[in-house]
């Protein structure tokens, strides 16, 4: 039985920390695979944090970080192939992806990224910059001998903006290991009172605020109803808020300040709510939308990003435009006043989320591409167009 050790370079920012906590759970499941792991960590401090550009620009130290740490891992054992996620500690450490069958993993191309960033609070810079970064990504995905991507959407990003060969790239979202998030209490969404769940650690971005507006609205409508079902409905209904900020105390409402990703605490929260709420302003794929939808959740969140690959609207839950909070009110009537509704959507989440979303399949299905590039299976194209022009 062929050995393989592999290196997995990760960044540590946003969610990507929960997809590395996976990754780590998984990977081990395979007995032909050793694996090294480079975890790339955002934040600089001590001397570093007064070094022009290094301290302020991310994907200067996020490369300069990868260099040293596969370096080091190099010298400790060979490795037959190398797994960057996300592009950003790649772009600088092309020399290794050079020498390393090198697979690189994104969940957003930087275009699509700078699409978004008015939600992460991030600021393009002048165009010639812009230009230089567009080549440089531009360079390390034709260097890779293949590219993951976790969406479709992602992965039209990269076809699209990059000119990188279909063929190139496949899609493996990130996914939960489903049994993890399994609600041992069977048809939990028909049960009352109306529980909603929101996970987000950026309050703002994932649409935290217009939440709290909305479940107001709500409530209020539901009180002023002429059917004394609904008033018992909004004497009683609840929202769940697990996030990294402090909010004021109100009626109806319990914050989690202090929950761990992949915790029990935080599992068991799923399991006690019927109904996950995510009405994000900005983002790729969250990972938040397959925990729900393991646990049985019936997913309420916008057309953003990878979003509608998970959230089908009508089938496992309630799209929304982002940013409309009367859009929100709605949906959360729909499932409010449909118990049965709640539980089939519930259900097909729970479904899709097993055929699609498995993380444990998911990392074999990377594994194998890994391999697959470490036998020469799959081969660089190192040659860059340089008839295509940066026209973001």
């Amino acid at each position: 039985m062929k050995k393989y050790t592999l290196g997995f370079v990760l960044e540590q920012t946003l969610g990507h920390r929960t997809h590395t906590q996976n990754l780590r759970h998984n990977v081990p499941a395979d007995p032909t695979v050793e694996a090294k792991w480079a975890l790339v960590e955002e934040a600089v401090t001590g001397i570093a944090a007064r070094i022009p550009i290094y301290k302020s620009n991310w994907t200067v130290r996020a490369g300069l970080r990868a260099r040293r740490q596969i370096a080091a891992l190099q010298r400790s054992s060979r490795l037959d192939a190398l797994f960057f996620h996300t592009q950003v500690p790649a772009v600088l450490a092309t020399n290794w992806v050079k020498k390393i069958p090198s697979v690189i993993s994104l969940d957003a191309t930087p275009l699509q990224y700078d699409a978004l960033g008015a939600q992460y609070q991030h600021e393009q810079g002048p165009k010639w910059l812009e230009q230089l970064k567009w080549r440089l990504n531009c360079r390390a995905y034709a260097q890779a001998t293949h590219i993951v991507t976790w969406s479709s959407w992602a992965k039209q990003g990269l076809i699209a903006d990059y000119c990188i060969p279909a063929e190139k790239i496949t899609v493996i979202p990130p996914g939960v290991n489903p049994s993890d998030w399994q609600n041992p209490h069977a048809a939990h969404t028909l049960a009352e009172p109306l529980k909603l769940l929101f996970v987000g650690g950026d309050l703002e971005r994932k649409g935290g605020h217009l939440l709290l507006e909305a479940f107001r609205t709500f409530r209020q409508n539901l009180a002023s109803a002429t059917e004394p079902q609904l008033q018992q409905m909004a004497a009683n209904v609840e929202l769940h808020i697990v996030t990294q900020h402090a909010l004021s105390p109100e009626k109806g409402v319990t914050v989690y300040n202090n929950m761990r990703p992949n915790s029990a605490e935080l599992k068991a929260l799923y399991h006690a709510c019927n109904v996950f709420c995510l009405p994000t302003l900005g983002d790729c794929l969250p990972m938040v939308l397959s925990e729900a939808g393991a646990a049985g959740l019936p997913l309420i969140s916008t057309d953003v990003g990878g979003v509608t690959e998970i959230l089908r609207n009508g089938e496992t839950g309630c799209l929304t435009a982002a940013g409309n909070v009367a859009d929100l009110v709605d949906a959360m009537r729909l499932l409010a006043e449909n118990p049965v509704l709640r539980l089939d959507m519930g259900q097909n989440a729970e479904a899709l989320v097993r055929q699609q979303f498995d993380a444990q399949k998911n990392t074999a299905r990377l594994l194998e591409i890994l391999k697959q590039s470490a036998d020469g299976i799959f081969t660089s194209q190192p040659q860059f167009h340089q008839n295509v022009a940066y026209s973001a």
